[in-house]
């Protein structure tokens, strides 16, 4: 089998310790390696750093094994070309499973070009990354005392969920204080509502009805400071993410752009070229679709990046998002099968895109959900949604050009014969002869 890499070692990553073997070969095709063990402190890995360049070694693969592969990674950028593989693609051989073995496998699988690297974005995305994710956690972690607090109020018989749409809404919110304080006068408490709440004044007296207990007060109290601290942290680390944002480097006129796009013939009809791509203005590009709004963008961009170049088509970029359909046939047969594995951080937030977009009525996103989902059922068809509008996102990207809205009559005109030849069945079924003419003829 050919070689690829002449100086290379693998890593078998572990909490503590990390496995390396550092392979080099000769001229003459002679093979010679070594195995040692490191522990994962800054020091051993500066020590693993040496280790490796003392045999010159260029590549080192390693596997992706929960978050202990990032300290590596960071202290050996800049210094070798890292490979980050997939451990599922990386098959040992039976019977033989040791961390040594596992170290000798990767290191032999890479000197023969067999490893295929996981993207990894460069460090100032990364770092955008851990800031959005961060948010994501401290929005979800708030949701959570939400459900506690409610959870207070139902035990103590207080009804407010069922009456107010938001129950941290700004009339919600006094009524929730006064009940802290002490208060139990329903109607005070209810007078205390704003806006059209004041119009379910009858309403708020009956759920505000209640026995609070002095421990329930506590809670009530406690939950309400732990919400106003999250408040708090969700907006600093919004500004960070701003400023982070707007440090971020600036793609060049003409990097990324899409070579899929027809070009014209002559240099006459040659089109301008197109601005340097600030992450701002990607943010804006994808704030134009359906179902998104500048923090969802922000989440969206902080995982694929602005640089379209390092996925070869949008059906790459799909299934590295988790969203392509499984492959699984035989014997000349589809079968089902589930998702792709991916970036399960960018799924998740494509599907919570594709549930806002769906809602928007008049849409084509709109119309592709209900035209899936009355055969195919919910799921799958918010699956195909968020498919779509990550490959949206990724044309808009590579060509620098806003969402394009195709409408909700985009599958009636694409089958229009077949759609009206239904709709003529129909009407014969019910009895009618129906004769068409078209709207221009009768102008």
């Amino acid at each position: 089998m050919r070689l690829v890499y002449n100086r290379c070692a693998g890593l078998d990553v572990h909490k503590k310790t990390v496995v390396a073997c550092r392979v080099r070969i000769g001229e003459q095709g002679e093979w010679e390696q070594e195995v040692r063990t490191f522990g994962t402190m800054t020091c051993d890995l500066l020590d693993l750093l040496d280790w490796l360049l003392a045999w010159e070694v260029t590549h080192v693969a390693m596997e992706s094994t929960g978050e202990y592969w990032k300290p590596i990674y960071n202290l050996l950028e800049g210094q070798l070309a890292i490979l980050l593989v997939n451990a599922q693609h990386v098959k040992h051989v039976p019977g033989r499973k040791t961390d040594v073995k596992d170290a000798e496998w990767l290191a032999e699988l890479l000197a023969h070009g067999l490893l295929r690297a996981s993207f990894i974005p460069a460090k100032p995305q990364r770092d955008l990354r851990d800031l959005t994710r961060y948010r994501v956690n401290l929005v979800q972690e708030r949701a959570r005392v939400i459900q506690r607090l409610q959870k207070v109020l139902e035990q103590a018989n207080i009804k407010l969920a069922s009456v107010a749409t938001d129950v941290l809404g700004v009339s919600s919110r006094r009524m929730l204080d006064e009940l802290v304080a002490g208060k139990a006068d329903a109607a005070t408490m209810a007078d205390l509502a704003k806006g059209r709440l004041r119009n379910k004044l009858p309403a708020l007296e009956k759920a505000l009805t209640g026995i609070v207990a002095t421990h329930q007060r506590f809670l009530l109290a406690q939950h309400l400071v732990h919400i106003d601290f999250l408040d708090e942290q969700i907006e600093t680390v919004g500004q960070q993410i701003a400023q982070q944002i707007e440090a971020m480097p600036t793609l060049p006129p003409d990097a990324g752009m899409d070579n899929g796009v027809a070009q014209p013939n002559t240099a006459a009809e040659q089109p301008p070229s197109p601005p340097a791509l600030t992450w701002q203005a990607a943010i804006d590009l994808l704030d134009t679709a359906p179902g998104v709004d500048q923090k969802l963008a922000q989440q969206v961009l902080a995982e694929m990046g602005i640089n379209m170049q390092q996925f070869p088509s949008a059906h790459h970029f799909a299934a590295w998002a988790g969203l392509a359909p499984g492959n699984r046939q035989s014997g000349g047969k589809r079968y089902a099968a589930r998702l792709s594995d991916g970036n399960q951080h960018l799924r998740t937030i494509l599907v919570q895109g594709a549930w806002a977009a769906v809602r928007s009525k008049g849409t084509y996103l709109c119309a592709l959900y209900r035209r899936l989902s009355a055969r195919r059922g919910k799921k799958r068809a918010i699956i195909a949604v968020a498919h779509s509008l990550g490959v949206s996102f990724y044309h808009m990207l590579a060509r620098r050009q806003p969402y394009l809205e195709l409408g909700a009559a985009y599958f009636d005109q694409r089958s229009k014969g077949v759609k009206t030849d239904w709709l003529l069945k129909q009407l014969n079924k019910l009895g009618y002869h129906v004769q068409l003419e078209p709207l221009a003829a009768l102008a």
